[in-house]
């Protein structure tokens, strides 16, 4: 009885997999495909991949300012989410609630509203066309969710764990770097998956406040490639960066799929 349940259950989940996956799989054969146009018009082969790597300032500078852009947008988001998500979980302060309900209600402003506004705030700060200021409003971004991750990740936490570490001597600080950040790594890595996915992946905020060509992220490099003249897109040029652009985020999402179900599943086993 339990094998005729499960057999719908595995044709559903293989369906919705094929689903997902179809789009890079075409786009990897894409790619390497011959396809005229492109450099790869005979024949299989990674011609489409050289087009890549030769554009403007080349593949690997734009992998390097993604890398950069992305690797601070998680540790600004970590760093800012796990100290508020501590703070919103662990202590009673009055406007609690309060100031968690308007941080989350920025999930509600579209964030393309706010770049302009953003846009003079970083240049009046000296960081406009700069990859930490495009780093730190890609943070912005992140925060709500993160803290909201964070709190509820703490407060899964048995209270009894923290109350004894502080029993036996540790202050607040030590508590949260020995005991508590342990036990809620699983958020952490949640957190930190969902911001490098967003920074390395964005398109509309890099495209409002990079202006500087050396300085461009991968996704809008290759945006910037479709413009061919004439009206001419090379297709499997922009496949090639496609495929260039997702292949990290699929590597780190199996690796880190356990820890990043845990941290979603750990508000539901709070206590």
């Amino acid at each position: 009885m339990t094998r005729v349940f499960r057999t719908p259950q595995k044709v559903l989940t293989g369906g919705l997999a094929l689903l997902f996956l179809f789009p890079l799989l075409w786009a990897s054969v894409a790619s390497v495909s011959p396809q005229a146009g492109s450099a790869q018009i005979g024949g299989w082969g990674f011609g489409n991949y050289r087009t890549l790597a030769n554009y403007q300032a080349g593949i690997g500078q734009y992998l390097l300012n993604s890398t950069a852009v992305s690797l601070m947008t998680v540790a600004f988001t970590l760093l800012v989410s796990l100290l508020g998500g501590y703070a919103f979980a662990q202590f009673r302060f009055p406007g609690r609630d309060l100031l968690f309900l308007v941080t989350l209600a920025i999930l509600m402003v579209p964030y393309a509203t706010l770049l302009i506004p953003l846009y003079v705030l970083l240049n009046q700060l000296g960081l406009q066309d700069s990859l930490l200021g495009l780093a730190l409003v890609l943070t912005m971004f992140q925060l709500p969710f993160a803290t909201f991750m964070m709190r509820i990740s703490f407060e899964s936490v048995p209270k009894d764990l923290s109350e004894s570490a502080q029993v036996d001597g540790c202050g607040t600080l030590r508590t949260l770097l020995y005991v508590l950040v342990p036990a809620v790594k699983p958020g952490l890595i949640t957190v930190g998956l969902f911001a490098f996915l967003a920074a390395w992946n964005d398109f509309i905020t890099p495209l409002v406040l990079i202006s500087d060509s050396a300085k461009m992220p991968l996704p809008l490099a290759v945006a910037n490639m479709r413009q061919q003249v004439m009206g001419i897109v090379d297709y499997g040029a922009t496949e090639a960066g496609v495929v260039v652009l997702a292949l990290p985020c699929v590597v780190l999402f199996l690796a880190l799929q356990r820890h990043y179900v845990r941290g979603f599943m750990s508000g539901a086993l709070k206590g």
